[in-house]
């Protein structure tokens, strides 16, 4: 007899699936998920009378957006990755889909309900134009980084790990400061913010321990993850700063060339991502160093056992 389609394993999936994509959306459900302010919006309306949806589309958001997609399909990655889903395609399938769903459900009704709201001109479409395709653009991120964390070896897991580390930092930054709130000048914000900064270097870091560098592969990934350390937070940075430009909005390509030039300058500014660039090296020669001999210590262990 057939087993079912659906076994029971797989519905575990699933939903494991679906509570890891909610997971990354935390950051965002906790706020009360009212949508931000919009420039063009139709009517003129208070914070507290704008409408529910499950993502905060706004320019000044993005990269908020993006965390929040590549949080949840990372969680479902590793979930994938630490358990026997990694074994066979219907049990990826159904752990991903469980992400897809929640996923393109908020991006729908986000993009419904703002299309609702936004006054009836063409700069509206092109702005509900770029929040949706940029979403759908992170969504396929996310589906690229599941693969590769569940699946691929280590090296290929370590780029997806280390893209998720970067986009880390706008999902912590929200948890802790959430949308709409005010934070006051405090040890616990001075602190908290340091880790923000601190926590995608320290998460490369292991990660490169985790991985290794015992081969060209793993070298060659190892060499990719900081120099997405150095230029992902830079691009963050360019990206966020022109689609958050509000006089350049009518204007896309002054924006991008205006991004270009904020990318540029901050690639060449070593204040802004030596340090973090550092302490991912220093967290991950010590960690090499020292898996290195506690291996080299249990070989002399078992050598010594065998000659007794």
């Amino acid at each position: 007899m057939l087993a079912p389609k659906w076994s029971p394993g797989l519905l575990a999936l699933f939903g494991l699936g679906i509570v890891s994509a909610i997971v990354g959306l935390i950051p965002w459900l906790i706020t009360g998920m009212r949508l931000p302010l919009q420039n063009l919006w139709g009517t003129d309306a208070l914070p507290a009378q704008m409408p529910i949806a499950l993502l905060p589309f706004s320019q000044y958001y993005v990269s908020f957006i993006v965390a929040l997609i590549l949080v949840g399909s990372t969680i479902a990655g590793i979930v994938g990755r630490a358990t026997t889903a990694r074994n066979t395609r219907a049990a990826l399938v159904a752990l991903m889909g469980g992400v897809l769903i929640i996923q393109i459900v908020a991006t729908t009704q986000t993009a419904m309900t703002v299309s609702g709201g936004l006054s009836d001109r063409s700069a509206s479409t092109l702005y509900l134009v770029a929040l949706t395709g940029g979403t759908i653009a992170a969504i396929l991120l996310g589906l690229g980084m599941f693969t590769l964390i569940a699946r691929a070896p280590k090296p290929g897991a370590l780029i997806a790990l280390s893209i998720a580390a970067i986009a880390s930092s706008s999902w912590m930054r929200g948890l802790a400061f959430p949308v709409g709130t005010v934070s006051s000048s405090s040890t616990f914000t001075e602190v908290m913010r340091t880790v923000i900064e601190l926590a995608p270097a320290i998460a490369i870091g292991a990660a490169i321990v985790w991985c290794g560098v015992n081969s060209v592969g793993r070298m060659t990934a190892v060499i990719s993850s900081l120099i997405l350390l150095w230029m992902g937070p830079v691009f963050i940075t360019a990206v966020s700063s022109a689609a958050g430009t509000r006089v350049l909005a009518p204007y896309p390509s002054e924006m991008l060339e205006y991004g270009v030039q904020v990318f540029r300058s901050a690639l060449l500014m070593p204040e802004l991502w030596a340090s973090t660039l550092a302490i991912a090296v220093g967290i991950a020669a010590v960690g090499l160093v020292g898996l290195r001999s506690a291996s080299k210590m249990s070989a002399r262990s078992d050598q010594a056992s065998g000659t007794r």
